[in-house]
């Protein structure tokens, strides 16, 4: 893979100042106002206990989000709604696992949630408080493309946390999806969108039925929908405006030597990979610079850019515009879901759900690609092509477009299944017993992939004694492909061999088009891994009050207690040429399997101490404790804290503190030994030492001097073939020594709900989360800059590279996670809803805004380390603020909302790296503009059964920023959607 040199950028937009009696802190969409969500004498159970009470005088902050509001922003993939909520900005959505951006082919299409930026593995997923089955092998991640978006009736985020409730996973917090029941009558939903110019394609089709029967004490639901998403490249998006990867911030090739004065890195168009071709870019003389294209005519190199990570402007070279396949890559999926219930008493009640998901994607990366590959002397094909002077052979450098462009396709088969039974049995008890199955099977396949000692093989093209091309390895006698050994033996280069002697086919890479369809069937293969995931869930709960023998003065005590009983297994299977080693652009890699399993029971108490008395219109204090045995790290207590005080009604207060835990998964702890293909731009280069910490520049003085290697001239930039300009190999895997990481958070806020403004309620929420003993999963370039910037070399980054003593390279380097990080994040956030009908016949009003006030976002590498400040990082991306804004209007059968989804800016240039070069790039580019995607709905309903609807995203038609690829917006520009909702019966 080429180094893009851009860091991973989501999905986003640019500036808003949302209105002016908010000014002082943005905010986020919500579900129907919080006033009016329940009445006080009701009581439910919330997210975030396993205690009936009324919803707000819940202790935990919890964000509900309707699917009304999801439905008006035109999402019927949910994430791409939830990923605009301030706690949410982090989450993968399709953008992150498509083209270049994936980072396996297991991932395609995998949407995940990410809390506080922390990690979507420490985002507990519930569905109805229950566990789901895992989207990605070895991981607790769930992929929320197998939720059904028209049967979630809403979500809750709930901040801070919920190990104590909910068990390990939730040191960041819950996302809840509580889905409709006791559904009676057909429902039928049908939606399709498209964007202005006429691609990025979506269709959605949903139907629902469901029966009540034995007088209302049974349902049965059957659900069912499809929805298919078009892929959309980045060739749709060429000439869009100074943005994509044909605009890139560049070292400026007029500053050197530096100049403090000229800016290091200016924005570049007509952006090429230097010295590479789709033709082929030959070098017949051998001294590194291409003479010939592949087609034979003259090389032009275009306009060089030192330091530019192997980029050109113009010239005979690939355009980078073309070269980094989808934005958004295809999808399709049906989900089936079956719900049934039947009441035998009150203190009897069986229920069962079952869910089927069918699903694939696939998406097109990149080309495989050589540099400086040698064609050995007497190629009849550099003969014919060039003469004489292609006689002794040359260097190639090409870009394989004609080899079929590199796909990953993933075909996903889920199930999941939940019995149980639920009753009253007097005395204000209530039980609930369940057991949750679920079974994720997958199967990743990845297309046009090169088989090595094949390729070579074909490569050394001769003519055999008849005057016919073929392999050298094909005549009598021969035995070497490119110094491998293969005659006779199994192995070449250590791998197994694949064909057998004459079975080569000969392969002409000169000019694009020139390889047969023969060739490339020899040469290249599609392949396969397969993973299955399963979870199995048994728990049990007895919860109620204390109403019929003991009162507070504030009421019943509130109690929850239960045991719950969890198996979690994962088992990958590479493919065979996988396994083998004998892939030329994919790393070996080897079965994983693992599993792990815990026992736990837990305690809830609320404790009402006052109610209705002077200056208590309601206080109470409660708490949560959970004790868990696991099969690989042993024991583990998580516990919360919490309280509530309303003064009087209008106003309350509320506050908790938790201890949560999240035992390592199975990849973490049992992942196999396997490479990795990475790229690293080195930190001690010249041109970065001032960029990281005070440590770094001594630190990469004393390493290089070591390997024997002058600190002063030491450029890996200004070479091609340095780890940041190709790919590096190195090893992955797992740690078996790995232990639980420990959070500390608390949260402190209020809910006003004035009587004299009926209709209004204001929640505003402090958080503050304190992880330590984290698992840190590093990539090599993480390890490295790790590395060198730390106090002293030792430390565990360090010990995971070497350096080579010929070049100063990183040239090995190991990936295995530990525990050696902290994470702190604090910061507000602010939920305001507000319905209204400011007179008579002029319709019913509701505003929602809600958002975030981030105050830190930290990361601490290794122990002892200096904290460092990932505030207002594009790359996660964490603005200072962010939120979304609501104001819908309806009228009879008319519903209009206009919605607004926004963060501020955000860093393009770090900290150090402003701090070390106030030139590293002109100072109006040191910022990603802020945020802002505009939305508009509009809805119609004729007569009782049937609603129009349709909207527009992206109003004003907001372009990504410059020299960015698809932040902080979508590229995809304006887009439309239209459905229809029909109630059949």
């Amino acid at each position: 893979m080429k180094n893009t040199f851009d860091r991973s950028l989501r999905l986003g937009a640019a500036p808003l100042a949302i209105a002016a009696m908010f000014a002082s802190v943005p905010v986020l969409a919500q579900d129907q106002p919080v006033a009016d969500a329940v009445d006080e004498s009701d009581v439910i159970v919330v997210t975030g206990s396993r205690i009936a009470r009324p919803e707000l005088s819940s202790p935990n902050p919890v964000q509900v989000i309707s699917a009304e509001t999801i439905q008006r922003t035109g999402n019927v993939n949910l994430t791409d709604y939830l990923v605009e909520n301030p706690a949410l900005l982090g989450s993968t959505t399709n953008i992150d696992v498509a083209g270049s951006n994936l980072p396996n082919a297991q991932l395609v299409g995998v949407n995940t949630l990410d809390l506080r930026n922390l990690g979507s593995s420490r985002t507990l997923v519930l569905v109805d408080g229950r566990r789901h089955v895992a989207g990605i092998p070895g991981n607790a991640a769930v992929d929320i493309n197998t939720i059904p978006t028209d049967l979630v009736e809403r979500v809750d985020v709930l901040t801070g946390g919920a190990s104590a409730i909910y068990g390990a996973d939730g040191v960041t917090g819950v996302v809840n999806f509580i889905l409709k029941k006791d559904f009676e009558g057909l429902r039928v939903r049908a939606q399709t969108g498209i964007s202005q110019r006429g691609d990025a394609g979506d269709r959605y089709v949903a139907a629902t039925f469901g029966k009540n029967f034995a007088e209302g004490r049974g349902n049965v639901t059957l659900a069912y929908e499809f929805n298919e998403t078009d892929r959309f490249s980045q060739s749709q998006r060429l000439n869009y405006g100074r943005t994509g990867p044909s605009y890139a911030f560049v070292r400026n090739n007029q500053d050197f030597p530096d100049d403090p004065n000229v800016p290091d890195r200016v924005l570049y168009s007509n952006l090429t990979w230097a010295d590479s071709w789709m033709g082929g870019a030959i070098d017949l003389d051998f001294d590194g610079v291409p003479d010939r294209t592949g087609e034979g005519g003259v090389y032009d190199r275009g306009i060089a850019l030192p330091g530019g990570g192997g980029l050109a402007i113009g010239g005979t070279n690939t355009p980078r515009e073309i070269y980094y396949g989808d934005y958004i890559p295809y999808s399709r999926r049906h989900i089936a879901n079956l719900m049934a219930r039947y009441e035998v008493s009150p203190a009897l009640e069986f229920y069962a759900e079952g869910k089927y998901v069918r699903s694939t994607a696939n998406t097109f990366a990149q080309p495989t690609y050589d540099f400086y590959t040698e064609l050995l002397p007497g190629n009849p094909f550099l003969i014919e092509r060039f003469g004489a002077a292609g006689a002794d052979g040359a260097l190639f450098s090409r870009d394989n477009f004609d080899f079929g462009v590199r796909q990953s396709e993933m075909d996903r088969e889920l199930w999941r299944t939940v019995v149980g039974a639920t009753g009253d049995i007097g005395s204000g008890l209530r039980y609930d017993i369940s057991y949750v199955f679920g079974q994720s099977t997958q199967k990743a396949t990845n297309r046009n992939d090169r088989l090595t000692d094949r390729y070579y093989a074909a490569l050394d093209a001769v003519t055999d004694a008849n005057g016919n091309v073929t392999c050298r390895i094909n005549l009598p006698g021969e035995t070497e492909i490119y110094g491998g050994n293969y005659g006779g033996q199994p192995t070449f280069n250590g791998a197994p061999v694949t064909f057998r002697p004459g079975e080569c086919v000969p392969l002409n890479i000169l000019g694009q088009g020139a390889p047969s369809q023969a060739a490339l069937d020899f040469v290249t293969v599609d392949h396969s891994d397969w993973a299955r995931i399963r979870q199995h869930v048994v728990s049990a709960s007895l919860s109620g009050d204390t109403g019929s023998f003991f009162r507070l003065p504030g009421g019943p005590v509130g109690f929850a207690i239960g045991a719950e009983y969890r198996k979690e297994s994962s088992h990958s299977i590479p493919s065979d040429f996988t396994q083998a080693g004998q892939l030329m652009d994919s790393s070996q890699a080897f079965v994983d399997r693992g599993s792990f399993d815990v026992k736990e029971v837990f305690g809830e108490i609320n404790l009402p101490l006052l109610r209705d008395v002077p200056f208590a219109h309601d206080l109470s204090v409660g708490g949560a404790v959970r004790l868990s045995d696991y099969s690989t790290v042993g024991t583990t207590t998580t516990w919360k804290v919490d309280g509530t005080w309303s003064p009087v009604r209008d106003i309350l207060f509320r506050a908790t503190y938790s201890q949560a835990v999240r035992a390592p998964n199975i990849t973490e702890l049992f992942a196999a030994t396997s490479g990795t293909y990475e790229f690293i731009t080195d930190p001690c280069g010249t041109d970065r030492l001032a960029e990281g910490t005070e440590y770094r520049a001594a630190n990469c003085s004393a390493a290089l001097t070591a390997v024997g290697i002058n600190p002063a001239t030491f450029n890996p930039a200004g070479d091609q073939t340095s780890p940041q300009n190709s790919s590096l190999l190195g090893t992955q895997g797992g740690n078996r020594y790995l232990n639980e990481e420990t959070a500390k958070t608390w949260t402190a806020g209020l809910v006003i709900r004035p009587g004299f403004v009926p209709g209004l309620s204001i929640t505003a929420d402090w958080y503050d989360i304190r992880l330590k003993q984290a698992i840190q999963y590093s990539t090599a370039q993480d390890i490295v800059d790790l590395c060198y910037d730390q106090p002293t070399l030792d430390n565990v980054y360090c010990s995971a590279i070497e350096r080579s003593p010929t070049t100063g390279y990183v040239f090995d380097f190991s990936v295995i996670p530990a525990n050696v990080a902290s994470f702190r994040t604090s910061g507000l956030d602010v939920v305001v809803n507000y319905g209204f009908e400011p007179f008579d016949n002029a319709g019913k009003f509701n505003l929602r805004v809600a958002g975030n006030y981030l105050h830190k976002l930290s990361f601490v590498p290794s122990l002892g380390a200096e904290p460092e400040n990932e505030m207002q990082l594009a790359v996660y991306p964490a603005p200072r603020y962010s939120g979304t804004f609501d104001l819908s209007w309806t009228k009879g059968p008319v519903t209009i909302n206009y919605g607004v989804d926004w963060f501020s800016k955000t860093r393009r240039v770090t900290r150090e790296q402003e701090a070390a070069n106030p030139d590293y790039i002109e100072p109006g580019y040191f910022w990603y503009s802020d945020k802002l995607n505009q939305r508009l709905y509009a809805s119609l309903e004729v007569g009782d059964r049937f609603q129009i609807y349709g909207g527009i995203n992206n109003l004003w038609d907001r372009k990504p920023d410059v020299g960015a690829v698809a932040y902080p917006i979508s590229a995809e520009g304006r887009s439309f959607f239209v459905g229809i909702k029909a109630t059949v019966f």
